[in-house]
C-alpha cells in the first residue's frame, strides 16, 4: 500500500502510520510506503520515520502547511512521484480554535476551514487520479462533534460536519471512478494535544464519568484500527460512512435523565 497520512507527527496520525506498519509486519508482507506529512513538531515527525523504518516501511517525511492553498497539491504529487502512484490518501491533520461564536474572529473562522476542510478537500481532489487508477480508498477524520455541536469551540463543530458531508459527497461523485471514501468521528482522546488538559485529574475523571465505556479513547488502541480496516480490502464494499468512536458518548444524553422506579 502506498498511502500519504497528514497531520503524521504525533497523536492519531502517528497511530495510523504505526498500525499499518504494523499489520504488515504481522503478516510478513514489507510492500507499505508511506508518505507522512506534517506542518509542526520535526522531531517527532523524524522519530516516526525511524520506528517505521525499523519496521520494514518505506516511509518519507513531508512538510507542508495545509493553510496554504498550494500545499494539498503539492503534497499529493510528491507523494506519487516517491511512489509512482498513491492507493490511500488519510486527511487527518486539524485544528480546533475554542472560542464562542460571538468571540470568534473571520481570520479564526477562515483558518478552521481551510485547514480543516478545504486542505481535505484539495487532497483529494489532487490525489484523484492516482487513487482512481490504483481503485483506492480516501479515510478522513472527522469528529463527534462533527454529530453534535459544541458550544465554545468557533466554528470547530461546523467544520467537522461539513467534513463528514464532504466525505459522503465524495463517496457518491467518485464511487464510479473505484474510490472508496470514508470517515472516522473520535470522540475525547487522549493525545498530546489535549494531555495537557488532561493532566488534570479531576477535569479527566469528569470526563471519563460522561462516557459509558468509562475512559477516554487512546489513539492506537481505538482509532488507528477502524482507519487501517476501512482501507483495507475487508472494507471493500464500505464507502460514504462516518464510523464515529467515541465510546458511547454521543448516544448518552438520555441516560443522564433520572428515571422514576414507582
Amino acid at each position: 500500500m502506498r498511502v500519504l497520512v497528514t497531520g503524521a507527527s504525533r497523536g492519531i496520525g502517528r497511530a495510523i502510520c504505526m498500525r499499518l506498519a504494523e499489520a504488515e509486519t504481522k503478516d510478513g508482507s514489507r510492500s507499505l510506503r508511506v508518505a507522512a506529512c506534517a506542518s509542526a513538531h520535526p522531531d517527532e515527525l523524524d522519530s516516526l520515520i525511524v520506528a517505521l523504518r525499523k519496521m520494514g516501511t518505506e516511509a518519507v517525511p513531508m512538510f507542508g502547511d495545509l493553510e496554504q492553498q498550494d500545499a494539498p497539491e503539492r503534497l499529493v504529487e510528491q507523494a506519487v512521484e516517491q511512489f509512482g502512484g498513491l492507493d490511500a490518501l488519510v486527511s487527518n491533520a486539524g485544528i480546533g480554535i475554542p472560542a464562542t461564536l460571538l468571540d470568534l474572529t473571520a481570520d479564526g473562522w477562515n483558518r478552521l476551514f481551510d485547514i480543516n476542510v478545504r486542505a481535505t478537500w484539495l487532497l483529494a481532489k489532487a490525489a484523484h487520479p492516482a487513487l482512481a487508477e490504483s481503485r483506492g480508498s480516501i479515510v478522513t477524520i472527522g469528529s463527534m462533534s462533527g454529530v453534535e455541536p459544541q458550544p465554545g469551540m468557533g466554528a470547530y463543530s461546523v467544520s467537522k460536519a461539513a467534513i463528514i458531508m464532504l466525505t459522503r459527497l465524495m463517496a457518491q461523485e467518485w464511487g464510479h471512478d473505484g474510490i472508496r471514501v470514508n470517515c472516522v468521528s473520535p470522540g475525547m482522546v487522549l493525545t498530546p494535544m489535549t494531555e495537557k488538559a488532561y493532566a488534570d485529574a479531576d477535569f479527566k475523571a469528569r470526563r471519563e464519568a460522561m462516557v459509558p465505556v468509562g475512559r477516554l479513547a487512546d489513539p492506537a488502541r481505538d482509532i488507528a484500527g477502524i482507519v487501517a480496516f476501512l482501507l483495507s480490502k475487508d472494507a471493500a464494499y464500505v464507502t460514504g460512512q462516518n464510523v464515529v468512536a467515541d465510546g458511547g458518548m454521543t448516544d448518552s444524553v438520555l441516560r443522564l435523565l433520572p428515571v422514576r422506579r414507582s
